[in-house]
């Protein structure tokens, strides 16, 4: 296993900012995508006719004077923006945030645990396992409903996890770069083996979805699986402690009386889940749980009942900021979530790996 690689003081002092003031400039940043993400899109809609709408379902008595035909058009035309708020721009705004905020969040337990700031869940094997049993279900049945391709797809991700920590395993403990080299190639194989399936059942088309993240088809009904990771990221915020001591060290956990395996297994499900819902439901998305875990470690320390509420906030706002770029790009058409934040990811991951720290 390879060992911790902490920020130095002087890193994390050239990026002081107070965790409560950075969550708060989230929180703000956050609010301003979620309006600017739901006034943006190719079909017509305005805030006036959403006011309109809340004063007619507010005051029925209003109604006495929207007699003539102008008033009933408004009227209409309010309850058109309504439809497409509830309908396409709210599902597709709530799934942004979650995917976003659960990637980092993954992200940054599994960095903890495994003791390298490197890995996130596609460098593990975990996205491309989900993806291989995201694509043999479809192929053998392809009648199953949606939460049974979650179901198969999240066991080929455990066990995907399960196979990469039995490899790093003869890692010696120094060398923390071969945890992510690894990564790589595991991942690179198993991307072969589902590439050399799709291609020989002709289902490249179908196998191309699930590669790139995608939000455009997210409507009502379509997103809800979500929630679940939602809920996955609750749950590593309340055992934060627990797993911040397994980041710590074996010795360290067995003295405090923490049971490292069941952390253990606590984050591979956890990742597991997380990473295939996600590509059940939108499609993979690189850097999310590399970049901004990174981030926030310079800014705020390793210590994770701090760290991930401020990661879940700017997961959420990163991701939905890319997916705001995407549709404005080539407008009305998109670029999917996926290659804007594979671009911007690789810079600033570049930009984090070359950058100098200042003197404390």
């Amino acid at each position: 296993m390879a060992r911790s690689i902490p920020f130095t003081q002087s890193q994390r002092l050239s990026w002081s900012l107070s965790p409560r003031l950075l969550n708060v400039l989230s929180l703000v940043l956050l609010l301003a995508l979620v309006l600017l993400s739901l006034s943006l899109g190719v079909a017509e809609f305005s805030w006036q006719g959403f006011g309109r709408w809340l004063i007619d379902s507010a005051a029925p008595l209003f109604a006495i004077f929207s007699s003539d035909t102008a008033s009933q058009t408004i009227s209409q035309a309010a309850n058109t923006d309504m439809q497409l708020l509830l309908v396409s721009r709210i599902p597709r705004t709530l799934a942004v945030i979650l995917t976003g905020a659960s990637l980092a969040v993954a992200g940054m337990i599994l960095q903890t645990v495994l003791k390298n700031r490197f890995v996130e869940p596609s460098m593990v094997g975990a996205t491309q396992s989900a993806g291989l049993g995201l694509l043999l279900i479809s192929l053998y049945l392809p009648a199953s409903s949606l939460l049974n391709k979650m179901l198969v797809a999240t066991l080929c991700a455990v066990a995907g996890m399960v196979i990469f920590m039995r490899l790093i395993k003869h890692l010696p403990p120094t060398d923390y770069l071969m945890v992510p080299l690894v990564g790589i190639v595991f991942g690179a194989i198993i991307e072969a083996v589902t590439l050399f399936i799709a291609y020989e059942t002709e289902s490249l088309q179908m196998l191309s979805v699930w590669r790139l993240g995608d939000f455009s088809a997210i409507l009502a009904g379509r997103y809800e699986l979500l929630y679940l990771t939602g809920a996955l990221a609750i749950g590593a915020y309340i055992l934060a402690d627990r797993l911040t001591i397994v980041g710590l060290g074996d010795a360290i956990a067995i003295n405090l009386g923490v049971n490292k395996n069941l952390m253990t297994w606590f984050v591979i499900m956890t990742v597991a889940i997380i990473s295939s819902v996600v590509v059940v439901t939108v499609g993979a998305i690189p850097f999310v749980g590399l970049i901004v875990p990174n981030i926030i470690s310079r800014i705020m320390g390793d210590k994770l009942r701090h760290c991930l509420p401020a990661v879940a906030l700017m997961g959420a706002s990163f991701v939905l900021l890319c997916d705001i770029i995407g549709r404005s790009i080539r407008y009305p058409y998109e670029v999917p979530v996926a290659t804007v934040f594979g671009v911007i990811g690789a810079a600033v991951f570049l930009w984090l790996l070359l950058r100098q720290p200042k003197a404390s």
